[in-house]
């Protein structure tokens, strides 16, 4: 946490400073990953709301302009991440950006990463080796770990709109599968797996089959989760399922491919 810059932040949105120069060092640290939305301190994921309060005063203080794209123009108030870049710029950069990906300014987006043809809103954290895959939106300051597999078609939600306090939190090596929906600052812990068409929120049931105990807002670490359904008054109502733990066989069917990181 930077506390010169929350304090400037803070005066801002108090309306007791003029001086929009905080913001613009602010999206500038996220997109480089010097700062972040989120970060695991001591073993729990801490939110740093004034980041969050940077984006939206960048919207209030910044009109929208011309953006050039490769099939027409666009008309915003945020970048693109990599406008005006050279090959050089990508080299340092040091990730895949393949056609028809949207990264937004202030998004960042670590070395080794791969973003297919998918939107990447802003204040958004991908970490090394992940793979976002075509058409998954990664929402506005959702955080992605190291070596995360995004599958196809993939929504995590943002927290901008509505200003919720907490964003979508993926740890490291987990697989999120094809059509899954994670909202409403859901955390998935290290090493888990989601099944195709898996869909969380804050208020969905997730409930272990080996044990019965049910959870709310978290998948355990390790985990193996699948789309499933609970019976009440006679009403199927949605819920996720816990079947087992990672094992071998799971890890060879999730695992990235390493040659895609050539």
């Amino acid at each position: 946490m930077d506390e010169n810059l929350k304090a400037e932040i803070e005066r801002l949105w108090n309306e007791k400073s003029h001086d929009i120069s905080c913001i613009h060092e602010a999206m500038q640290k996220l997109d480089s990953g010097t700062l972040r939305i989120a970060q695991k301190i001591d073993g729990k994921w801490h939110v740093h709301d004034y980041l969050k309060k940077a984006i939206l005063l960048f919207f209030k203080h910044t009109g929208s302009k011309i953006i050039s794209g490769s099939h027409c123009k666009y008309f915003d108030k945020i970048p693109m991440k990599t406008e005006g870049w050279t090959e050089k710029n990508f080299a340092e950069a040091g990730f895949r950006l393949v056609p028809g990906a949207i990264v937004r300014y202030s998004a960042h987006v670590a070395r080794s990463a791969i973003i297919m043809s998918s939107f990447v809103n802003v204040g958004a954290f991908i970490d090394e080796e992940t793979l976002v895959d075509t058409n998954a939106l990664v929402g506005s300051c959702a955080q992605i770990g190291k070596k995360c597999h995004i599958s196809d078609a993939v929504t995590i939600g943002g927290v901008l709109e509505p200003l919720q306090a907490t964003p979508v939190v993926i740890e490291d090596n987990c697989f999120i599968g094809v059509k899954c929906a994670l909202v409403e600052g859901i955390l998935v812990q290290e090493g888990a797996v989601l099944a195709a068409g898996t869909c969380i929120t804050s208020s969905t049931k997730i409930i272990n089959r080996d044990t019965g105990e049910i959870s709310y807002g978290c998948v355990p670490p390790y985990s193996v989760v699948v789309p499933g359904s609970y019976s009440t008054n006679g009403v199927n109502i949605s819920c996720a399922v816990i079947v087992k733990q990672v094992s071998e066989q799971t890890r060879r069917k999730t695992s990235l491919n390493e040659l895609l990181r050539l």
